[in-house]
This record gives structure tokens, sequence and C-alpha cells, in this order.
């Protein structure tokens, strides 16, 4: 259910980025997350004073790679190379937690993981190269931008996973996340001319996606993701970020007409037989 809010997701983030900068739709949505995240954790009564220094630098490295690092170079990268190398380089994100997860946890992986994800990526490839107007460039330094985006979040999430060891998945995501989103928007401030004016120029439907996307996809759907991390680990985690794309491209077909093929078919059971492969125990 949160792979299908992050694909509604890329619809919303699409129509603010057509007319708002990249990194002040980051930090808008991630403050906002950052406030319903606190008031879950108000609600829920979850205390965030038990930690040691140890556990808050890891929590602002988390920080770091997971919201800001990954937001800084993804944006970066985009301006740098095609969508649709961009969402290629994307679809490695599985097979990158994965195999950082078995490195630092000292965790097998089986040959039916590697056969999972060979099949999601190539089930991910076949929707993205298909789609309309789909531009696939040659490797640029855009694609390692994105390559280091990728990065950035699945060592946040292998952060996240040492924290959520002892210490609840919804504490440990709200601290993340507003840490991360006080450095992104010092870089907003930094880098955006008059991020004040653009701010008060937002019509109401540009601040109801905005607030679609932080509450659900960016709040509740980190939230999710974490718990996901504390209990699977990682590595099996990343594998449903697979269905994004599906979903992304259901939506798109939705709301922006975009043509169904056969190809979308094919793409969809990569997907499904890779990812019950990578996730089975």
């Amino acid at each position: 259910m949160t792979m299908m809010v992050w694909g509604v997701n890329l619809s919303a983030v699409k129509g603010l980025t057509e007319t708002l900068d990249i990194l002040l739709v980051a930090a808008i949505r991630m403050v906002i997350a950052a406030v319903v995240m606190a008031v879950m954790a108000w609600q829920w009564g979850h205390s965030l004073t038990h930690w040691k220094s140890r556990e808050w630098l890891l929590l602002v490295v988390a920080a770091f790679f997971l919201v800001y690092g990954q937001q800084i170079l993804f944006a970066a990268g985009l301006a740098k190379t095609s969508a649709t190398n961009a969402a290629l380089v994307l679809a490695l994100g599985p097979m990158v937690s994965l195999s950082l997860e078995a490195m630092v946890f000292r965790r097998p992986i089986f040959m039916r993981q590697f056969i999972g994800m060979a099949l999601a990526l190539a089930g991910i490839a076949a929707v993205i190269l298909n789609r309309p107007h789909a531009v696939l460039t040659s490797a640029a330094w855009g694609d390692v931008w994105i390559f280091l985006s990728v990065m950035g979040f699945a060592l946040g999430g292998l952060c996240i996973q040492r924290l959520t060891l002892n210490s609840s998945p919804l504490s440990v995501t709200f601290v993340v996340h507003f840490v991360g989103a006080l450095m992104l928007c010092l870089h907003v401030i930094a880098s955006v001319d008059a991020p004040v004016d653009h701010l008060q120029k937002m019509n109401l439907w540009q601040w109801s996606l905005a607030g679609f996307s932080a509450v659900f996809a960016t709040g509740i759907g980190s939230v999710v993701w974490s718990r996901g991390i504390s209990t699977i680990g990682v590595g099996r985690t990343a594998s449903y970020i697979s269905w994004v794309p599906i979903f992304g491209v259901l939506f798109g077909a939705l709301f922006f007409s975009e043509p169904v093929t056969e190809w979308h078919a094919i793409g969809l059971l990569g997907v499904i037989g890779g990812s019950m492969l990578i996730v089975r125990r």
C-alpha cells in the first residue's frame, strides 16, 4: 500500500516541479512530514530522551544521507541527465540496499535473490523504456549523481536498521526527517532566489499536492518504511521499491492519459516474480 501511495506521489511531485524548484518542493514536503511525525510521536507517547551521543550521531548521519544528500544529489543528477536514465538508475536501489546490508550485517544473498533482482530490474526497464517520450541518453555525470543518491538512500536505511534495534521506528524516523528538513531548508535559503516569494505565490492546488505528498507519502510512508526495515531488514524492504514505477505508470495513465501497452504487462510480471523471489524467507 505504501508503494501504491509512492506511485501516486510521482505524479504529485511531477506536477509541483513543473512550476517550482525541485529542492524547494523537497524542503516543503520534509517540513510538513516532520510536523506530521511529531504529532504521531506525541500522540503515541514515544520518548526521544533515552538515546546516547553515539546514537544521536548516527541519527544525524542518517538524516544527511537519507533526506538531505538523497534530495540534493537527485536534483543535481536530474539537471544533467534524462528522466529515462534517472529512472533506470533509481531501479538499482533494491540491488544496492541488499548488497550493502549483506556486507554490513554479514547476511548471505541467495541465488534466488540475485535472480529476483534481475527479473525485477528487467521488468522496470521494460516499463520505463516503453513510456511515451522516453529518451535514453549515453552515460553522463548526471547518472553518477543519481546513483550516488541511490547509495545515500541505502546508507540511510542501514543507519535506520541499526537504530531501530533498540528504538521505535516512529521516533527514529521523526528525528531523521526533522534534522534532514532543517538541512534542506538551510540549503534552499542559500541557493534558491526569494524562496518566501515562491511560497506565497503557491495556489491551493499546489498546496494540496504538497500536503498529500508530505502527509501520506513522506510522513506516514516513511514511518511504514522504517518499520519494514526494522522488521525484515533494509535489503528485503528495498525490494518493494520495484513496485513504484509500476504504480507510477498506472496513475500516469489515469491522471496524464499515458498509454498502457503490452510492455507494461511484461514489466508487471517481472516485478511480481522478482519481488516474490527476493522477499521469500
